[in-house]
């Protein structure tokens, strides 16, 4: 039997593996160009626990039947490094894990809650 080229095992990396190594090469000169991250913009509506708040974000969404626009709310915990208080509204991106429940980050304060104007309000 004839040997053949093709049916030869290739010496060097196989066209499969080597599309991955340069997928892979992009991802990380992407990650390091500062890729694309989930951004959210939500209220702050628990700020009881240290570095952690619970930002609720709100859409709407038709009824699939009756074509009524329905609120949704989500909420997600976000590690908060900024000191963010009940009632701010803030923009949280997409982060490593940090618990088992917080995969958010606050990003920016946007606007002040009512509950600091209240507090300067008192004293």
């Amino acid at each position: 039997m004839a040997r053949n080229r093709e049916n030869e095992p290739s010496k060097g990396r196989s066209p499969k593996r080597a599309a991955t190594e340069t997928g892979r090469a992009a991802a990380a000169a992407k990650g390091a160009a500062g890729g694309h991250r989930g951004e959210q913009v939500g209220t702050v509506v628990k700020a009881k626990m240290q570095k952690t708040v619970v930002v609720a974000i709100e859409r709407l969404v038709q009824h699939p039947v009756y074509r009524k626009t329905i609120r949704r709310t989500s909420t997600f915990m976000a590690h908060d490094e900024k000191g963010a208080k009940e009632g701010d509204r803030v923009r949280i991106v997409e982060t490593r894990p940090m618990s088992r429940n917080k995969r958010w980050r606050v990003e920016e304060i946007l606007s002040r809650g009512l509950a600091e104007d209240v507090a300067s309000v008192r004293a």
